[in-house]
């Protein structure tokens, strides 16, 4: 039987995008791993099919990212996992952002058509078939930590639900009944979970929740800020305020100490994301850890399998998260 390409790779050790990257001389490879491939195809007596050959040829090397957002620490985390993946299959990145818009979002894709191979998508929200339903036909898509409203969708998320879940039952297990909560972006899917397991916590552990405990946040520290000095006008303080993640919790600890509190004596303090700040923020702050560099480097690795034909089942993977306490939740 004739060597195929996936042959190739397997005896180069490289992907198969990066043997056809350097059979066709599209785009450029580190000269070791030309060496080796070479070296296997000849090897092998690989000989490219001229059919697929002009398939092939028409591959770009890029991979087309597209975020809410580019700033803060957990979006530099997941674009350095991101980056190690791709140029150890040798693809080349290009980066936009949808502002949680979607003409933003349709215009961002348009921009990269014919310029990528496929397209890694983090859009919150919206859901999966929404993003599709704006996309050029025929481009691969892998989403992450998009709403998933079908069976036909590739993506990587994590346990948003869970780890709020877990979060709040610590601080039950502390003694804390009234318990406070920012919320995140509005209509975002993740911030959507991370209130839904808070509550639905609240319910096993047979504590009401309370609309005036639930203060609309955006993910950022002043809006944890103004969202907790609007905890403290509340007659009836409660004992902990849980945020929707660590910019917006670190807002909170500010809010807390210019009011003269104690923290996590007067008020605990929870967040989530676990970014590198938390555990420097003072007092270093409780969070639900997400593993955000392992989120990027996962969501590379199924697109690249998709575009190498090896990844066809649809495939929606969920990654663990984890508490971390510290001593504002203590």
């Amino acid at each position: 039987m004739a060597a195929t390409i996936r042959d190739v790779a397997l005896k180069a050790g490289v992907s198969i995008s990066t043997v056809s990257r350097v059979l066709n001389d599209t785009c450029p490879v580190a000269d070791d791993k030309r060496v080796r491939v070479e070296s296997a195809a000849k090897e092998l007596g690989y000989t490219p099919n001229p059919v697929a050959r002009s398939l092939l040829s028409s591959e770009t090397g890029g991979i087309g990212i597209i975020l809410p957002f580019v700033s803060g620490e957990f979006f530099s985390e997941f674009l350095n996992g991101v980056d190690q993946a791709a140029q150890e299959q040798d693809f080349f990145l290009l980066i936009s952002t949808s502002h949680h818009s979607s003409e933003d979002l349709k215009k961002a894709m348009a921009s990269m058509y014919r310029r990528v191979d496929g397209l890694l998508v983090m859009a919150p929200h919206m859901t999966t078939q929404a993003v599709e339903a704006l996309a050029p036909d025929g481009l691969p898509f892998v989403f992450v930590n998009t709403e998933v409203v079908s069976d036909d969708a590739f993506g990587v998320t994590f346990d948003n639900y869970g780890g709020m879940y877990a979060m709040t039952a610590h601080l039950v297990s502390k003694g804390h009944r009234r318990i406070a909560f920012i919320t995140g972006t509005e209509n975002a899917y993740d911030a959507r979970e991370r209130l839904r397991g808070h509550l639905q916590a609240l319910k096993d552990n047979e504590i009401a929740p309370l609309d005036e405990l639930i203060f609309k946040g955006n993910y950022d520290q002043r809006a944890g800020f103004e969202a907790c000095n609007r905890v403290l006008r509340l007659e009836d303080r409660p004992t902990a305020v849980m945020a929707s993640n660590d910019d917006s919790a670190i807002g909170v600890l500010s809010a807390l100490r210019q009011a003269g509190l104690t923290i996590p004596d007067d008020m605990a303090v929870t967040g989530f994301d676990d970014v590198q700040s938390a555990q420097f923020a003072t007092p270093p702050l409780s969070s639900v850890h997400v593993p955000v560099r392992q989120l990027g480097t996962a969501a590379i690795d199924l697109l690249v399998s998709r575009l190498n034909d090896v990844q066809r089942a649809p495939q929606m993977r969920t990654l663990p998260v984890e508490l971390r306490i510290r001593g504002s939740s203590k």
